[in-house]
């Protein structure tokens, strides 16, 4: 299968799915009635993951995980954020602004 993957990638073919693997993709979690759209999310190392708030009011998204910390700044509805995991862990994803709002991202080499 991973051969497969690869000659799809390697035709130009995007392959995305949130919430499931796949190799240097673009995710996309959203924020919506203060939750993320998954709680979950594996992802290869590398890989883009775009933090897009569709509720009527401000998400700072961030994860003080040891060495894959970021901070996206408050931001408003319809806007996204990209942030790419460049090391494999887990990585714990929060908001700033609505501490309920908790994820996870596993990040595999």
């Amino acid at each position: 299968m991973r051969r497969w993957l690869g000659s799809l990638v390697g035709a130009g073919i995007t392959i995305a799915a949130v919430g499931s693997f796949a190799a240097n993709s673009l995710f996309e979690v959203s924020q919506q009635d203060r939750k993320f759209s998954v709680k979950r999310l594996q992802v290869a190392k590398g890989t883009t993951v775009n933090f897009k708030n569709l509720d009527p009011f401000f998400h700072n998204v961030f994860s003080v995980t040891p060495g894959s910390e970021f901070d996206l700044g408050a931001y408003p509805q319809g806007e996204s954020k990209p942030v790419t995991f460049k090391k494999a862990g887990t990585v714990e994803v929060e908001c700033a602004l609505h501490p309920e709002m908790k994820m996870t991202v596993e990040v595999s080499e």
